[in-house]
Formats: C-alpha cells, structure tokens, sequence
C-alpha cells in the first residue's frame, strides 16, 4: 500500500481511475470494462477480492483461480497500471487507505446509489461512472452455462 501511495504522489495532475472485481475467468465484459476505465484517466488502479473474500461473496466452490493466478491474468491486460488485493467483501477500506481516486468506474450490474465508496470518492472531489455492458457477460452466468 505504501509503494501504490508513493507512486501515486507522484502522479499530481493525472487522473487515478479505481474499479474492483473477483476477475475469476476473465472474459470480454471484463476487457471492456477494464477499457473503459483506463480510457477515464491517466492511472488505472485494479482492487481484486482475495480468496477468502470470494468464497464468502460467491460460495466455498469459488474461486476457480487462486489470487496470485487471478493477478497474473490481470497483470497482462494492458489496460492495468496496478493490481492490489484486498480481504474485505468491499473495496471500501482500500479506497480509504488510497492516496485518491479521481474516478471510480463499475459495471452497470451496480446502481449508482449502490456503488461503494461512492460516497468517499464524491466527497474528495472525483466522481463514479457506471460502465454500460454491452451483453451479459458475467463469471458466475457462464459457469452456470457450462454446468449445463
């Protein structure tokens, strides 16, 4: 956290862009978003769920990956400045602990009212876009999909 708050210091006058996910099978929503809120700012910073976060959020049958491979996937998608993990459900605390977020993108799978840290990142002066999937791309629907 320290080595991200550093670099981030140094980024005066850049835009930082915050999103989050689990990123268990990337797929094309994934690269779209992850597109989409690089094209939003100048640094891209990628929260991702640890292990035991998504077990508690998705189920004891997930995730298929481990994090260290989940961060490797994502570590060659170049739209990615940096990936940090966090063993909360949500990014709040990390969102707190970071030095600022200009911009904090999700998916249109979430509300705005929805969105957390939301709120923490309004207050500081950024803002939240909602990025509009193009289909229905999700992890957990393509597992059902191969379940079947």
């Amino acid at each position: 956290m320290d080595e991200l708050n550093r670099q981030l210091e140094m980024l005066e006058g850049k835009k930082i862009v915050f999103t989050n996910g689990v990123f268990d099978i990337l797929h094309p929503g994934h690269i779209d978003l992850l597109e989409f809120a690089k094209s939003s700012g100048d640094y891209l910073i990628v929260g991702i769920n640890d292990d035991d976060s998504v077990r508690r959020l998705k189920g004891t049958d997930r995730p298929l990956y481990p994090l260290e491979e989940r961060m490797e996937i994502l570590e060659a998608v170049m739209y990615v400045d940096f990936i940090i993990p966090f063993p909360e459900d949500t990014p709040l605390q990390l969102i707190k602990r970071l030095y600022r977020v200009d911009v904090l993108v999700k998916g249109s799978d979430y509300k705005p009212n929805e969105v957390v840290g939301r709120k923490e990142v309004e207050e500081s002066g950024g803002k939240l876009l909602i990025f509009e999937f193009k289909n229905n791309s999700s992890t957990t629907a393509l597992l059902e999909k191969i379940k079947k």
